[in-house]
């Protein structure tokens, strides 16, 4: 299947779910947000969040300063 992965095209496997697409992109226990069509999905919902095609995809990365 294929989705859009942060503005480029991604291929990926039909049961991916975010969890899954976060262990792929090497980020568990990173700080960072997801968004899924211009929605922002919960940690809590990683697992059960089933990607689609064409689904459009954003991972940012939290950085702290001060």
């Amino acid at each position: 299947m294929n989705i859009t992965l942060n503005g480029e095209a991604f291929e990926c496997n039909n049961d991916t779910t975010i969890q899954s697409l976060v262990e792929q992109q090497k980020l568990v226990g990173k700080r960072i947000a997801i968004e899924v069509n211009l929605e922002v999905v919960p940690r809590s919902q990683y697992n059960t969040c089933q990607l689609q095609e064409g689904d459009k995809v954003e991972i940012v990365h939290a950085i702290g300063g001060g």
